[in-house]
C-alpha cells in the first residue's frame, strides 16, 4: 500500500509504503503496554550470539550501539539508506550486512531484538509498532518510553558488567554509572 497520510501531531504529509493503519494510528503513542511514571523495567542479560539484531538507521547512534551487539555475537543487519562513517567501516569490513533503502514492516520479521535509531521519530514509531505485533523487543533511540526495551548505560571495571537504568533519563543514569565506576575503582 502507498499513501500519503497527515500525521496529526507535526501536520507533516508522507509518503507510507506497506505499513498498516494500526503503525500509523500508534504511531505518536508508541506501543500500548503500561509505561506509568516510575514503573519499574525488568532488568535481563540477551544472549544475542548467532542471533539476528534489525538496526533501523545508520547514524551516529548505530554507529555507538553497533559494536556492543558484535560483542554479544549478534548478527547484525542495518537497514538506513544512508549510514555513518563508523557503520561504513562495519560494512566493508563483513561485520555488519547493510541494505541501503528505507526500513519495511517485514524488516523485523526474524528479528530477535530491533533498535530504532532513523532520524525519523514517525519511522522509529512505526518500527516499534511492527516489533510490538511480533513480540520482539525494541529501544527506540529517539523516546525510551515509545520502545518495549531500553538501553542501560553500561560499563565495565574490576572484573564486574555496571548496568544502569535511571527511569529512561539516559542522562541520569550515565551520571549514577559513572559514579559507581569511580567506586569500582577506589576498591
Amino acid at each position: 500500500m502507498t499513501d500519503t497520510r497527515s500525521w496529526w501531531h507535526t501536520g507533516i504529509r508522507l509518503p507510507v509504503t506497506g505499513w498498516e493503519e494500526d503503525d500509523i494510528s500508534t504511531m505518536s503513542t508508541g506501543p500500548v503496554a503500561d509505561r506509568s511514571e516510575g514503573a519499574p523495567g525488568y532488568l535481563v542479560s540477551l544472549y544475542l550470539a548467532g542471533r539476528d539484531v534489525l538496526v533501523v538507521g545508520g547514524g551516529v547512534v548505530a554507529g555507538r550501539r553497533i559494536p556492543a551487539l558484535l560483542a554479544a555475537g549478534a548478527r547484525v543487519r542495518v537497514v538506513a539508506p544512508q549510514v555513518s562513517d563508523e557503520v561504513r567501516r562495519l560494512v566493508d569490513g563483513g561485520q555488519v550486512a547493510h541494505e541501503s533503502r528505507p526500513v519495511r514492516p517485514g524488516d523485523v520479521d526474524g528479528a530477535w531484538y530491533v533498535l530504532a535509531a532513523s532520524d525519523d521519530p514517525q519511522v522509529n514509531a512505526m518500527v516499534a509498532a511492527t516489533a510490538e505485533r511480533n513480540h520482539t523487543f525494541c529501544v527506540r533511540a529517539d523516546w525510551a518510553p515509545g520502545g518495549s526495551a531500553s538501553t542501560p548505560a553500561t560499563a565495565s571495571a574490576g572484573g564486574l558488567t555496571v548496568a544502569v537504568v535511571g527511569n529512561r533519563d539516559p542522562h541520569r543514569s550515565v551520571r549514577v554509572r559513572d559514579a559507581l565506576l569511580r567506586v569500582l575503582g577506589e576498591e
